[in-house]
């Protein structure tokens, strides 16, 4: 294993020269890695030490957990958690209101950790930033809605009284990925905790300081501290230790793993929620915008160099625009800047590692070698960093190569002419994914119309994944292969509760009194049927 790979867990020999080998230094301040550290729960004795996408450098080393840290995690959430159940709606909706305004104090400082860790672009860092304010702040302002005890009408009108509680699971397993490091590290544990939960947490090894940053901040404003708990290490030893202990799973990964998490869930009758991978379409219809449509599709496609779940992989334009829109995409991806700069200084970061480069590299060759033609791109870039490659288009796509139905996960997109709207949602449809969708149209309507035929969890219309990921009010999650369960809106926060109903019954029994034969009390019972029917009654 190359020791500039950001898997690896042997730092590169030192003593070495900070002016010619980017390896001599850490790329991160020590001091600031002294400082997150100790909330890592981690005493095997092991490190590990990671490295930066960007140039090689390593970031930091730290401990590594055991299974016996995640047992005393676990002992220690569930502490905090009894206590936490407790405390008003009202103070944990302060804190997250808190903990928002914390992020965009320190969106600078969790930018730099999420481009050294990540390798993506600044300004796609900053859609970390801006997604974990937008979930605190949603979560904040709509608790009482989502968990206040709700009346239902019970049997009888007036005799029966009834209630429904949300009742926190208790504590709650996440294992979060490495390629938005800080959204998903900390977004889906902030309806968990606002529910009444504790956390148990496993981020990606590439990218924990991220993670660590994020808990920081949401201790300093105020939420006890064994409430989110840390660990760390091998995926399956340590990962497979929260899932037997937790009382709730949310996972965010690959279909392969999320297969196996929900498995071993099962054996436990633990619920769980899986975002899993996607092949994402987005179809250009006859009557579309077609410069917006452009900027829509690198977007879609480029972000965070196409290590996004929701990213477009798949480019299905109309025969009527088709040739204007591949001329004019082409152009604008030529245009744009790889950068591997701490700052606002290009348009598509780096991939994260040398396997993800060896993927992308391989759906490109398998493609060309079977008759694809590559428009532009195509091409690692070692010369601005590691792991860099070009933002791709390519056209001929067939399902002979390994690009037209795997997910790529990379900066690499298929272009298809279709004739009937019909046969571009058949397209769109094929294959086992169904996470996220765009149509890009001018009529809204016959975009809607559209997004009921498309087998997919999120359908944007007139952009390629923000409008839906962005609006925290709106569930997300995939269809079919691409996961179960949704995060964001109620869906997000009540997967993480027990529905409780609680029935009261006043003056009149439900059975025959005893003055009362059952067969009167059975016409009594059916006349009163069926006037509640004739009255509305559900």
């Amino acid at each position: 294993m190359s020791p500039r790979d950001p898997s690896a867990s042997t730092p590169p020999a030192l003593p070495a020269d900070p002016e010619h080998d980017p390896a001599a230094t850490f790329a991160v301040d020590p001091a600031v890695v002294r400082r997150l550290a100790p909330a890592l729960r981690a005493t095997s004795g092991e490190s590990a030490t990671t490295y930066a996408p960007f140039t090689g450098q390593p970031i930091a080393t730290l401990a590594v957990s055991d299974v016996g840290d995640v047992e005393d995690a676990f002992a220690a959430a569930r502490v905090a958690q009894r206590t936490w159940a407790r405390t008003e709606l009202d103070h944990r909706a302060a804190l997250l209101l808190d903990l928002h305004d914390a992020v965009l104090d320190h969106a600078d400082d969790l930018m730099d950790l999420v481009q050294w860790e990540s390798g993506k672009a600044r300004k796609h860092a900053f859609d970390e930033v801006l997604h974990v304010a937008l979930t605190a702040r949603y979560y904040a302002r709509t608790l009482h809605k989502h968990l206040k005890t709700r009346r239902v009408p019970g049997v009888y009108p007036l005799l029966t009284q009834a209630r429904v509680n949300r009742i926190p699971k208790g504590v709650v397993g996440i294992i979060s990925p490495w390629n938005y490091p800080l959204t998903l590290a900390i977004s889906d544990g902030l309806p968990a905790v606002a529910a009444g939960n504790a956390v148990v947490h496993k981020p990606d090894a590439q990218t924990p300081l991220s993670a660590l940053a994020a808990i920081d901040l949401f201790r300093e404003v105020g939420f006890p501290a064994g409430l989110w708990q840390l660990v760390s290490g091998d995926g399956p030893l340590i990962g497979g230790a929260i899932i037997d202990r937790a009382d709730y799973v949310c996972f965010t990964g690959s279909t392969a793993t999320g297969r196996r998490v929900a498995a071993q869930a099962a054996q436990r009758l633990v619920s769980c929620s899986l975002e899993l991978g996607g092949k994402n379409p987005m179809l250009v219809l006859a009557d579309a915008d077609v410069d917006r449509a452009v900027e829509g599709a690198v977007r879609g496609c480029f972000s965070s160099a196409g290590q996004l779940c929701v990213s477009i992989e798949r480019l299905f334009v109309a025969d009527a625009v088709y040739d204007r829109f591949v001329t004019k995409l082409v152009k604008r991806v030529e245009k744009m800047k790889l950068s591997a700069a701490i700052a606002y200084d290009g348009d598509m970061g780096s991939l994260v590692s040398q396997r993800q480069l060896d993927t992308v590299t391989r759906h490109v060759a398998d493609a060309v070698s079977k008759g694809a033609t590559v428009l532009t791109g195509g091409r690692p870039r070692p010369d601005v960093g590691p792991y860099f490659f070009e933002p791709t288009l390519l056209e001929g796509v067939h399902p002979m190569m390994e690009c037209f139905g795997e997910e790529t996960f990379g900066p690499v997109v298929s272009l298809y002419r279709f004739g009937s709207e019909s046969e571009a949602v058949d397209r769109a449809n094929a294959g086992s994914y169904g996470l996220n969708a765009a149509v890009y149209t001018r009529d809204i309507a016959r975009g809607r119309a559209l997004a009921r035929q498309i087998k997919a969890g999120t359908v944007n219309i007139n952009e390629g994944f923000a409008a839906t990921f962005g609006t925290i009010d709106a569930p997300m999650g995939g269809m079919r292969e691409s996961g179960i369960g949704r995060r964001h809106g109620a869906e997000g926060i009540l997967r993480y509760t027990e529905t409780q109903s609680v029935a009261n019954q006043r003056l009149l029994p439900l059975t025959a009194p005893r003055f009362v034969s059952d067969a009167a009390y059975q016409r009594t019972i059916t006349a009163a049927l069926r006037l509640l029917k004739k009255a509305g009654r559900a």
